[in-house]
C-alpha cells in the first residue's frame, strides 16, 4: 500500500498484519506507519482508533499500540435477578422509580477512544493544565505542619477565607465562616439539592442546563422544571411565573457563561432573579462554575449573585477543578443562616471532610505566583481556540449559525437544521474521528430542536479543532436527516 489514504484502507492493512504480532507486543510507531504508507498522521491515528474500538489493539499514553489480548469470557454464575424487586420502589411512601441516570454525564466525562479528536469534554488538556505548579503545589502541602491530621470539618480556615475573599469580590460581603469546602463543584452541587428540597419537589432548572445537575437532581428525587433563557439568561418573568406553578423552592443558575449557551445574565435582570425567588421564599443555587475561564476578551466580569445578597437566599457553588485540572477536586459551598447548618451536616454524613493534604496543595496553589499567570494564559488560549473553532464552523458547516460567541468557559451551542437526526449524527461524528456533546441531555423535558455542544477547551490546539470540524462535516454529509426544514436561529431557547 504505497498511496492510499483511507483510514478504512489503512484499518484493513493494519488488521491483516496483526497476524505477525503476538498478544501484547508492540506494533511499529506511529511515525514508521506514516513512513512505510505514505499516509498522513491523521490517517494512522484514526485507523489504530478504529481498530481499538474492535477490540484488536490497545494503546498505552506515552508507550505505543499493542496486539490486544484475547478477553476473558465475562462470569456468568449466580443470579442477581433479585436485585430489580430490591431496588424497585414498592411502598405508598415513595412510589416513582429509584433510578440514577448517568447517560448525560457519561455522553462527556469518559476521555474519547485513541484517535478520536475531544470536542465533548470540559477539562483542559494536559498542556494548559498547571502541572508543574501543581506538583510543587503538592509536595510544599505534603511538609506543611499537620499536612496529614485531620482538617476541620467545615475546610482548612486560611483556604476558606480564600474563597471567601474570591466569591465576595473583595468587599467583604462574604465571611470564611459562610464557607464549606467541598470535593469539587458537583460534590457541592448534589449536597446543595439534596439538602434545599426534600424528595419529590420540584426544583427550577435553566433550559438548557448542563446534564450533571439533572441528573444529581434526579438521583435526590426531585423532579427539574425547565426555565427557557436566552442570550441574557434566564427571563424573570417566566421564572417567577414557575415558582408559583410549581411551588419549587430551589432555582439552580449559572448566570456567568451558562453551561452549554454562554450565556451571561444581564445587569437589569439580576435584580429581578432575586426578587423572584425572595417573593416564592425560594434559594437560588448559583453554580459559578466558569468564573477562572473568562477569556482575554471578556472585560471586567460581574459580580456573584451571593456578593449581592445579605439574606441567605443565595447559595454558592465554586471550584477549582475547570481551570486546573480534573484531579483537583477542591470546591467551596457557601450560604447562611440555617442552610449553611443543613448542608454542613449533609456533608459530614456524606464524607466527613476533603482531605487535607489536597487541600494544603490548593491553598499553595493560589497562592503562588505562578497562579495569575496560569489564569492568563488560560484565558488567552481559549480565546484563540474560540476563534478557531468560529472559523472552522464558517468554513466547514456555513449553514449551522453560530449565534452567540461567549467571552468565558468553553463550549459553543449549535441549533442543527430542522429534521437533523441528532443521535445519528453525533455517532457518526464518532466514527469518523471526533466525540461531539448531543443536545438532548441538556433539557429537563422535551428538546425544542436538535442541538449539538462542541467544547474547545480539551483539544490538542488550534489545528486539532479545525481537523475536528472537517470531521464533523464528513459525518454530517452521511448523517440521515428527517424530513425537511429551514435551519433554525441557533439560540438558546426561550
Amino acid at each position: 500500500m504505497q498511496h492510499r489514504s483511507s483510514v478504512a484502507d489503512l484499518a484493513a492493512v493494519l488488521r491483516a498484519e496483526l497476524e505477525r504480532y503476538s498478544p501484547g507486543e508492540k506494533l511499529p510507531s506511529s511515525r514508521t506507519l506514516v513512513d512505510r504508507h505514505r499516509v498522513s498522521p491523521v490517517t494512522v491515528s484514526g485507523a489504530l482508533a478504529a481498530l481499538v474500538r474492535e477490540g484488536l489493539v490497545e494503546t498505552r499514553p506515552g508507550a505505543g499500540a499493542y496486539r490486544a489480548r484475547p478477553r476473558a469470557a465475562a462470569h456468568t454464575g449466580g443470579d442477581t435477578s433479585w436485585q430489580e424487586l430490591a431496588l424497585s420502589a414498592d411502598t405508598p411512601s415513595d412510589p416513582a422509580p429509584r433510578a440514577v441516570d448517568a447517560g448525560g454525564v457519561l455522553a462527556t466525562l469518559p476521555e474519547p477512544p485513541p484517535g478520536v479528536i475531544e470536542l465533548n469534554g470540559g477539562y483542559l488538556p494536559a498542556a494548559l493544565r498547571p502541572e508543574r505548579a501543581l506538583a510543587a503545589a503538592l509536595a510544599r502541602a505534603g511538609r506543611r505542619p499537620g499536612a496529614w491530621g485531620r482538617p476541620p470539618l467545615e475546610g482548612v480556615t486560611e483556604l476558606r477565607e480564600w474563597f471567601a475573599a474570591e466569591i465576595g469580590g473583595g468587599t467583604g460581603a462574604v465571611s470564611a465562616a459562610e464557607v464549606l469546602i467541598t470535593a469539587g463543584g458537583q460534590s457541592a452541587l448534589t449536597t446543595a439539592l439534596r439538602g434545599l428540597a426534600g424528595p419529590g419537589a420540584a426544583v427550577l432548572v435553566e433550559s438548557p442546563t448542563y446534564p450533571g445537575m439533572l441528573a444529581a437532581a434526579r438521583a435526590a428525587g426531585l423532579r427539574p422544571v425547565p426555565v427557557p433563557v436566552d442570550r441574557d439568561g434566564v427571563r424573570p418573568d417566566l421564572l417567577a411565573r414557575a415558582f408559583r406553578a410549581s411551588g419549587a423552592r430551589v432555582f439552580v443558575c449559572q448566570p456567568l457563561f451558562q453551561n452549554p449557551t454562554g450565556a451571561v445574565l444581564a445587569a437589569d435582570r439580576r435584580g429581578p432573579v432575586l426578587a423572584a425567588a425572595r417573593a416564592a421564599g425560594a434559594f437560588v443555587v448559583e453554580d459559578d462554575f466558569a468564573r477562572r475561564l473568562a477569556h482575554a476578551d471578556a472585560g471586567p466580569l460581574s459580580g456573584t449573585l451571593r456578593a449581592d445578597d445579605p439574606d441567605g437566599v443565595v447559595v454558592h457553588i465554586s471550584s477549582l477543578t475547570k481551570a486546573t485540572s480534573p484531579s483537583l477536586r477542591v470546591g467551596a459551598l457557601t450560604a447562611r443562616g440555617p442552610a449553611l447548618e443543613r448542608l454542613r451536616a449533609i456533608q459530614i454524613v456524606d464524607s466527613f471532610f476533603v482531605p487535607r493534604p489536597l487541600q494544603e496543595a490548593a491553598l499553595e496553589l493560589v497562592g503562588a505566583p505562578a497562579w495569575p499567570r496560569h489564569l492568563r494564559t488560560v484565558a488567552g488560549e481559549l480565546t484563540v481556540r474560540r476563534d478557531a473553532l468560529l472559523t472552522a464552523l464558517a468554513r466547514e458547516l456555513p449553514d449551522v449559525p453560530v449565534p452567540y460567541a461567549p467571552r468565558g468557559g468553553y463550549q459553543l451551542w449549535l441549533r442543527l437544521p430542522d429534521g437533523t437526526d441528532e443521535a445519528a449524527l453525533v455517532a457518526a461524528a464518532l466514527r469518523a474521528g471526533v466525540a461531539v456533546a448531543p443536545g438532548r441531555p441538556y433539557f429537563a423535558a422535551e428538546a425544542t430542536a436538535p442541538y449539538v455542544r462542541l467544547s474547545y477547551a480539551p483539544a490538542a490546539g488550534a489545528a486539532e479543532i479545525a481537523e475536528g470540524v472537517r470531521r464533523l462535516r464528513a459525518a454530517r454529509a452521511g448523517a440521515p436527516v428527517v424530513g425537511g426544514g429551514a435551519v433554525g436561529d441557533g439560540g438558546a431557547t426561550g
